[in-house]
């Protein structure tokens, strides 16, 4: 029999991507006045995906990527992505919108997004949000599984991600809590 336990905080990281970089930093201050403060901005990074934005957002596209440094509960993933939802609402033009704010949460082993779309691998949450198992952490390094995004397998944001699971890391020994860096 399994006995349950109380899941480990998590590191809030959300990706904000854009063609206007004016917007950033009026977004970053909203997600900071609700999430606490930012710990890391990312560097501008292209944003290299197919032109399922185009559309809507216009090309060329731009993100960073924000960790804030107050840790939050797995099971509040669902609510973020409702509030970014609503502040996507604010930061748009003519039902189109100018900034795009995927949050997720990462934890020793793994980085998982959320999203308001269905698929095999998604696992309903609440809210009409589901949380997609994005990459798990084995063997030192951050390993994208068959349906992981193609932009969050480069080179680059593994990086980052890296260096803010380091932080997280850091943030969950501090508290005193027991956490495996799994090998």
């Amino acid at each position: 029999m399994s006995i349950p336990r109380e899941p480990k905080p998590a590191k809030l990281v959300i990706s904000i991507f854009m063609q206007d970089k004016h917007h950033l930093q009026k977004a970053v201050r909203s997600l900071s006045e609700s999430f606490g403060s930012v710990d890391m901005v990312s560097p501008w990074l292209p944003f290299d995906q197919t032109d399922y934005y185009t559309a809507e957002m216009g090309t060329p596209l731009f993100r960073r990527f924000i960790s804030f440094d107050g840790l939050i509960q797995q099971d509040a993933l669902a609510d973020i992505k409702c509030f970014t939802n609503g502040l996507e609402g604010q930061f748009s033009k003519e039902g189109k919108r100018l900034v795009n704010i995927d949050p997720g949460y990462m934890v020793a082993e793994r980085f998982v997004l959320a999203t308001g779309k269905n698929y095999t691998h998604r696992i309903y949450l609440r809210a009409r949000i589901y949380a997609d198992l994005s990459l798990i952490y084995r063997k030192g390094r951050f390993r994208p599984l068959d349906w992981t995004y193609p932009d969050y397998v480069g080179e680059a944001i593994i990086r980052l991600l890296h260096s803010i699971r380091d932080r997280y890391m850091f943030q969950v020994r501090q508290s005193g809590d027991q956490v495996s860096e799994l090998d």
